[in-house]
């Protein structure tokens, strides 16, 4: 994912460089046998394609064309911020400023994927972008949630029998 102008300007030489070596590599690998040129050829055509869809995401993001960004677990928050930071029209350094700190800490927040940082941080960071979410808590029934002392019980009959030379039910 492309979080910062720099990234963005990595990963159009990157584009560059992929599409000048595809556009020379029957030239560049003409002693190499066909199986190696095509899988060489998939790889360039593969990795080209990763680096557009990344582009084009943000290229979206930056031009407004995104408006929601549908989570399916709270691990995927991070990267939502990271989003909206950069559909907000942020850089690091503004939204640093917003919350009173260092755009390094902004930096090293989107770099870790906001590991480390609280709850309260990460609800800081939503309000100072202006996001709102809205996340469904579905609860299991209780024939999904397993009986941890039933489960621990089964896990002792188990080594027992190990242990005793007897395997395992």
């Amino acid at each position: 994912m492309i979080a910062n102008e720099l990234q963005r300007r990595v990963t159009q030489t990157a584009i560059r460089k992929v599409e000048d070596a595809l556009a020379h590599l029957d030239e560049d690998a003409k002693g190499r046998p066909e199986w190696v040129r095509k899988g060489l050829r998939e790889g360039m055509v593969s990795q080209l394609g990763d680096l557009r869809e990344e582009l084009g995401e943000y290229e979206a993001l930056r031009a407004g064309q995104v408006r929601e960004i549908e989570l399916n677990s709270l691990t995927e928050i991070p990267e939502a911020l990271i989003r909206a930071r950069i559909a907000a029209g942020l850089s690091q350094k503004e939204l640093a400023g917003r919350l009173g700190l260092k755009e390094q800490q902004i930096q090293r927040y989107e770099a870790r994927r906001y590991a480390g940082a609280s709850l309260e941080r990460v609800q800081a960071v939503a309000d100072a972008l202006g996001v709102q979410i809205h996340e469904r808590v579905l609860l299991p029934t209780a024939a999904v949630v397993p009986d941890a002392a039933a489960t621990a019980g089964e896990e002792m009959a188990a080594a027992a029998s190990v242990a005793a030379g007897v395997p395992p039910k």
